[in-house]
């Protein structure tokens, strides 16, 4: 079963990325120390893709490095 929308924000904020906004269900995450920035999109209850879970995880990663 997929996570959803809401555990990959969630999982995004507590790894240190601050939301900048976005448009519709669009919201845009950077971290402090990072130049690239995550979008998620979606409904807060909605199934994650499988691209969303990958790029948080990636973000993750790069973001203890």
């Amino acid at each position: 079963m997929p996570p959803k929308i809401r555990e990959l924000i969630r999982d995004l904020e507590r790894a240190g990325f601050v939301n900048r906004g976005g448009k519709g269900s669009h919201r845009n995450f950077r971290h402090p120390e990072l130049s690239q920035r995550v979008t998620v999109s979606g409904n807060l209850g909605q199934d994650a893709e499988d691209y969303q879970v990958k790029d948080v995880k990636r973000a993750i990663e790069d973001s203890r490095k």
